[in-house]
Formats: structure tokens, C-alpha cells, sequence
């Protein structure tokens, strides 16, 4: 990504993290980077566009918490990871995360989620026919739960850490779907249970 192009999302995304969502304007973004609304358009666009970054840099924040190389960990546990990383994003950026369910993301890492957890499926064993489905169900579950929680819309926890259970859920549909999927079930997060074992 161009250096300027970046402080400006960068800028931008501070700015909806102080003021939100409805705070960002054009003109507002070019008085924190210094320039005028106009000297912005060669960088991001329009608003909608500057939107459209905002996406992009969402996701480039995901991947880069989560790291590049996770090969050596089991896909129950990148699971885990991919869960955590994707509800600290939410929680670190309340007003913009929604974004991610509200737009189409078309930047260079905006794939990055989905191919991580069609990886995570192929690794478990999932039929490849089965995986883009199984991917979009557990992406919509991870953005629908934790912009649910940042917003304030969803009903409060039953348990001390309802989100964890629920990760624990998806892994046990996901073997199911993959006839075991490398294993039996493990509870690495849980008092007890044995670390997964890495490959």
C-alpha cells in the first residue's frame, strides 16, 4: 500500500475511532493529514472509496495480529486464533469494524479472512467441495458476533466467555463435516485438556 495512501487511512480510522462512523467526512480527514479535500482524491478516492479503505485496512490489521505463517499449528487452534484476532479487531475499532459486514471489501488483503479459513477447512480435512460454504458460514458467524458485541446489540453473556464456547462449537461441526478432522477434539483453552499437537 503507498505510504500516503496509508497515513490517510490511517488517519481516517482514528478519526472514526474518536468521533465515529459519522464523524468522517473528506474534509475532515484532510484537516488531520493536512491537506485539502481535493489532494485527497489521488489517494483514496471519494468517500465511498475512502470507505472502501477502511475495509481494506481492517483486514490488513487482521492478518498482520493473526501473522503471516501459522502452518505449524494445528486448525483447531488457527481457528481459535482467527475467532480471538477477529473479536480484539472489533474491540479495538468499535465504529469502523462494522464495515466489515456493511460493504463489499475489494482491496489486496480483503481476501485474506476467507482464504484463512478455507485453509484452516482444508487442513481439518473438510471435503473441497464443502469448504466455501463452511467458510461463509463461520465468517458470518465471527463478524456477526463480534460487531453484535461491539455495537451493544447482542444479549448478554450466559457463561464467562460465551465467544470461546461457541469457537469450541464450530470446531465440533467441523469435524463432523470432515469425519474427524485430524484427531479427536481437544480443548487446549480449557483446565485439563491436553495442547493440541502440533505438526
Amino acid at each position: 500500500m503507498d505510504d500516503k495512501r496509508r497515513l490517510i487511512l490511517d488517519q481516517a480510522l482514528a478519526l472514526v475511532d474518536e468521533r465515529g462512523l459519522a464523524a468522517m467526512s473528506m474534509r475532515a480527514v484532510a484537516e488531520r493529514v493536512g491537506l485539502t479535500s481535493m489532494a485527497l482524491y489521488p489517494y483514496v478516492g471519494g468517500k465511498d472509496a475512502l470507505l472502501d479503505g477502511l475495509v481494506d485496512l481492517l483486514h490488513l490489521e487482521l492478518g498482520t495480529a493473526v501473522g503471516e505463517d501459522p502452518a505449524d499449528i494445528g486448525w483447531r487452534d488457527r481457528l481459535r486464533a482467527l475467532g480471538r484476532a477477529v473479536r480484539s479487531l472489533a474491540h479495538a475499532h468499535p465504529s469502523a469494524f462494522p464495515l466489515l459486514l456493511n460493504r463489499s471489501a475489494t482491496g489486496a488483503s480483503a481476501s485474506w479472512l476467507t482464504a484463512a479459513l478455507r485453509g484452516v477447512l482444508h487442513d481439518a480435512g473438510v471435503p473441497a467441495a464443502d469448504v466455501p460454504r463452511q467458510a461463509r458460514m463461520i465468517y458470518a458467524f465471527l463478524l456477526g458476533y463480534t460487531t453484535g458485541e461491539a455495537t451493544g446489540g447482542l444479549p448478554a453473556e450466559d457463561g464467562p466467555d460465551d465467544f470461546d464456547a461457541d469457537l469450541d462449537d464450530l470446531i465440533a461441526l467441523v469435524e463432523i463435516r470432515s469425519g474427524g478432522g485430524s484427531g479427536t477434539p481437544s480443548r487446549p483453552d480449557r483446565p485439563g485438556s491436553r495442547p493440541e499437537q502440533r505438526r
